[in-house]
This record gives structure tokens, C-alpha cells and sequence, in this order.
């Protein structure tokens, strides 16, 4: 990508198709989905199931497959029924973890569904499935740091209470894909800062540190309250929900 973009929207098929490629690595060498549809009532894995995550995409993103493949439509709000939907949002820029059906996403982005994980096409899956559980964490002073983990899903989320079983494979990909986009759109890297407070925002409510995978390769526990990082192992860091025995 050598021209000037504007904006996610201004990305074509083939800068898509670039992103895409480079970012194919599964988060786990294990099927992670297969840790969590045990606990998830409907059988499948939560950011998975429409009753619980609803994907976003860039439009860009939602114009590329509708010319490739029909594994994606619009999220018309009725594919789950409403007296089971506790979904949130799992957006590829934030805001993350809105409730529906008062999707609340910025601007250039759309709130997709897909066929299920049963027909899922890997080669089309939205930076938002793959991001998944992950969202580039910015600090207050805006470097970008690594990964953090949206903390809506963090007690149903088999990886989140898993941190070691990342791949350094992910982790690379993760943080060069983000390099690029962030560095590219500035309301991107700004969606990711204003989530990035809003996530210390809601951890320093409950007076608790949250875990971060650093862009240096190490694992850290950070203060919600002054960003003071204390270096952990990441087999120590905190697990979660079904998954905290």
C-alpha cells in the first residue's frame, strides 16, 4: 500500500486480501473453540455464536465478501432469540462490548453475522474474528503496547484465562498488523486509545490489575490506576469464570 488512504474504506480487495494473509496464524496450536462451546448452552463457541459476540467489520471489509462469498450478511438483530441474546459487539475498532440491539459502532464499521462456526471459511474471516479476544492496548501517553483482552468475555473466553497457550506465530502477526493499521488511520489508533481507557476505567472500578501480552514478548500485570507494570510469567497470570479451578 503505497497511496495515500483516507480511511479503512479507502482499503481495496487486494489490500484486504494482504492484511488477511498476514494475519492467518490461529491464536492457539489447540482448537480453543473446543475449550469453550462445553460451557456455551447453544453448543458453540462464544465469539462464535451470535447470542453472545456479534462481529464488526470495516465496510470495506463487508464489500470484499459480498464479491467473494457468502459466508457473511448483514446482522439484522433477529438471527438469535431475543430472550437468550446477551450479545456484545466484538468490533475490529472499538467500541467493543455495546449491547444489542444498541450496536454502537464508529463510523465506517458494520455490524456482520455470519453461516456459524460449522460453515466457517478461514480464508474470510473479519480482523475482528481474528483479533479475537485481542485488541492492541494504547496507554495513556499513546504508545501501543501489545495485547490486551476485552474484558467482556474474559469469563467465557478459554484463551483469556489461557494466556500461555498464545503462539509467538499470533503474537508476531498481531502486533505487525497492527503496526500497520495504526500507524495508517488515525480514528483507528484513536478508537483503540479511547477503548483503551475505557478498559482502565472499568478495572480500576472492581480495584483490579489486567493482564497484557507486550509487544517485547513478556507478560505484565498493569495498574488500572497509574500504568505501573509488574512483570509476570504468563502460566501465572489470572484465570477467569468456568475456567478459575
Amino acid at each position: 500500500m503505497t497511496r495515500a488512504l483516507r480511511s479503512p474504506a479507502d482499503l481495496t480487495p487486494a489490500d484486504l486480501r494482504a492484511i488477511f494473509d498476514g494475519f492467518d496464524s490461529p491464536v492457539a496450536k489447540l482448537d480453543c473453540g473446543k475449550k469453550c462451546a462445553p460451557h456455551n448452552p447453544n453448543g458453540k463457541p462464544f465469539c462464535c455464536d451470535i447470542c453472545h459476540a456479534v462481529p464488526a467489520a470495516f465496510k470495506s471489509e463487508w464489500t470484499y465478501f459480498q464479491a467473494a462469498t457468502d459466508l457473511w450478511h448483514r446482522y439484522r438483530g433477529d438471527e438469535c432469540d431475543a430472550s437468550r441474546d446477551t450479545s456484545t459487539s466484538l468490533s475490529a475498532s472499538p467500541e467493543v462490548g455495546r449491547r444489542v440491539p444498541d450496536l454502537d459502532l464508529p463510523s465506517g464499521m458494520l455490524p456482520l453475522a455470519c453461516l456459524g462456526p460449522d460453515r466457517c471459511l478461514r480464508d474470510f474471516r473479519a480482523l475482528s474474528c481474528r483479533a479475537f479476544p485481542f485488541f492492541p492496548y494504547i496507554s495513556s501517553d499513546y504508545r501501543f503496547l501489545g495485547l490486551a483482552c476485552e474484558w467482556e468475555f474474559e469469563s467465557v473466553c478459554w484463551v483469556i484465562s489461557n494466556l500461555n497457550s498464545v503462539t509467538d506465530e499470533y503474537r508476531e502477526e498481531f502486533l505487525r498488523t497492527f503496526d500497520h493499521l495504526l500507524a495508517l488511520f488515525d480514528d483507528v489508533f484513536e478508537n483503540y486509545a479511547y477503548h483503551s481507557e475505557l478498559m482502565r476505567v472499568h478495572y480500576a472500578s472492581h480495584r483490579r490489575r489486567f493482564p497484557l501480552l507486550h509487544r517485547n514478548g513478556r507478560a505484565y500485570l498493569v495498574s488500572s490506576i497509574c500504568e505501573r507494570i509488574k512483570r509476570v510469567e504468563v502460566s501465572q497470570l489470572p484465570k477467569y469464570g468456568f475456567y478459575n479451578q
